[in-house]
């Protein structure tokens, strides 16, 4: 939890403390910042001695893992003639283009031109390579300014590698603007959608606050009846068991990602946590991919978590299902219309979305993310995302 002096309690102002302000950049024209810690894909795909072929918002990563285990994270192209480096061979902790075998170092460097001679044209230094760590399961690039990685930390799950807590991994390709997950994740009032999976949840908002880089809400849910899916009730414990129980959901976004907490009535931990970031893939960034870790707790009897866990996975798969439903939607609706016609009331959504305007970058005027500088050198010695045959700084 944010610093009570540093966080303001948005249920404490007057109502009708907003009003729409047409002249603000619409969310869905925001890019995600490339200052983080992004995952790119999950760990067990990227093979000892095989290149994978990733994307953050338009650029094309390859990564490899070599042979020592290291995975290696360098621009997609061949600085020679373009062709992907994905596409490579992987040869001991080196990328070899498929083409003409150019090789190249885990930071992007040219290693080797076989054919190269003396009265040969001088060759590029290389392409360039992104900081790269693995954790969780996945593997995470920064795509930013790579001299500010070091400084950023990656998301603190200190329940994923619990004795008590067992992890579900997901990992879906959604059409939507990364704003729309944050939006849907956040506003449980969304619950009809899923009416056909958990019954009739009525969700209370018990409180929300927000600062500059972070919105919080706390849910009072109590199961008000209707049928209800066997994974739901196994998933949350104690919690939405149709016995009128009540269970406090807590959901933050904190730029870049999101949690969401459910704690069960009477329990002293959360019956489950998740985690999530949606990682733009296009350089319109109207497509995410979504990364979520749920960390399930184990019951007391030995075993049952095993038994349960496809019908969890069913259900959660479900739900996703339909959410990815509504939010393709909006998502379609926004390219029709030509823009964000959205009527929002909720607070709690309009706070979210200030932390995801303030905290994001304008995409550019051909729909991509704008050019900067990945050094932190003079602007003219600095390699700028999409210029061709630049070498790595």
């Amino acid at each position: 939890m944010t610093d009570t002096e540093s966080v303001e309690t948005r249920s404490d102002r007057p109502s009708g403390h907003r009003t729409t302000n047409n002249s603000k950049t619409d969310l869905r024209r925001i890019g995600a910042h490339p200052d983080h810690w992004y995952p790119v894909a999950l760990s067990r795909d990227v093979r000892t001695g095989r290149a994978f072929a990733a994307t953050f918002a338009g650029e094309r990563i390859a990564l490899y893992r070599g042979r020592s285990g290291t995975v290696h994270a360098l621009e997609d192209r061949c600085a020679h003639r373009q062709v992907p480096l994905s596409m490579g061979v992987v040869e001991g902790e080196t990328l070899r283009c498929c083409y003409h075998a150019w090789a190249y170092r885990g930071d992007g460097r040219i290693s080797q031109i076989p054919y190269l001679s003396k009265g040969d044209g001088r060759p590029p230094r290389g392409v360039r390579g992104y900081p790269v760590h693995e954790a969780y399961g996945l593997v995470f690039v920064f795509p930013g300014a790579p001299e500010r990685a070091a400084g950023t930390p990656l998301p603190a799950l200190p329940t994923f590698g619990s004795a008590r807590y067992r992890t579900m991994t997901y990992s879906r390709t959604v059409r939507c603007h990364y704003s729309f997950m944050h939006e849907n994740l956040l506003d449980m009032n969304h619950q009809f959608l899923h009416r056909g999976v958990v019954g009739r949840l009525r969700p209370e908002l018990l409180e929300h606050r927000a600062d500059a880089r972070s919105v919080e809400a706390r849910y009072l849910f109590t199961h008000a009846g209707g049928k209800r899916n066997r994974g739901a009730g196994i998933l949350a414990g104690e919690g939405l068991t149709g016995r009128g129980s009540s269970d406090v959901m807590t959901i933050r976004t904190e730029y870049p990602y999101q949690t969401l907490d459910l704690v069960p009535q009477g329990a002293e931990r959360p019956a489950f946590r998740l985690w999530a970031a949606y990682v733009p893939r296009d350089a319109e960034q109207r497509i995410c991919h979504t990364y979520g870790l749920l960390m399930i707790e184990k019951p007391r009897v030995p075993g049952v978590l095993q038994l349960a866990w496809p019908l969890i996975r069913r259900f959660t798969e479900r739900v996703f299902a339909e959410d990815r439903m509504a939010v393709e939607a909006e998502q379609r609706a926004w390219d029709e219309q030509g823009g964000d016609r959205n009527h929002e009331v909720f607070p709690l959504i309009l706070d979210v979305r200030e932390v995801l305007r303030g905290n994001g970058v304008p995409l550019g005027a051909a729909g991509g993310r704008a050019a900067a500088p990945v050094c932190g050198g003079p602007a003219a010695a600095c390699h700028r995302h999409g210029e061709p045959g630049t070498p790595a700084g």
